[in-house]
This record gives structure tokens, sequence and C-alpha cells, in this order.
């Protein structure tokens, strides 16, 4: 999870760099854009690995209100 976490950081500032290398509103716009994307992805590949590591420690209602509320997070980012 830790090591996703990293990944994601270090695209941010890659995209970042890119945005002030390139120096145009549209070419942010499109980078920002990618962001946006690939942020909830590894929001949930991070949620899932997580998830999965603790699936035989709680009980199921627990995982299953985990589950609700990561869904409510992507829907209210999505629209």
């Amino acid at each position: 999870m830790a090591l996703m976490r990293v990944f994601a950081g270090c695209l941010e500032v890659t995209a970042a760099l890119f945005m002030l290398r390139l120096g145009r509103v549209e070419s942010a716009f499109r980078i920002n854009a990618w962001l946006g994307i690939i942020g909830p992805t590894i929001f949930l590949v991070v949620g899932s690995l997580g998830l999965a590591g603790m699936v035989g420690r709680i009980p199921p209602l627990k995982v299953a209100l985990l589950l609700g509320a990561v869904i409510f997070i992507l829907a209210s980012t999505q629209f």
C-alpha cells in the first residue's frame, strides 16, 4: 500500500513538473485531466489492498460498510 502511495506521489510531482515545463494552460489542463482519472484508480487499488489484508480480521458487516464508503467516495468524485 505504501509503495502505491509513493508511486502516486511521484506521479503527481512529475505531472506538476511537466506542467511547469510546458508552460501552457491547455497542456496543464490535459495533464490535470489524466491525474483526475489516475487518482481514483490508485485510490481503488490501495483501498482494495488494505481491505484484502483486513478481510479475515474484521466482521463482514464492517467490510460491507467499508466497501459502501469507498463507493460513496468514488461516486462523489465522479459527478
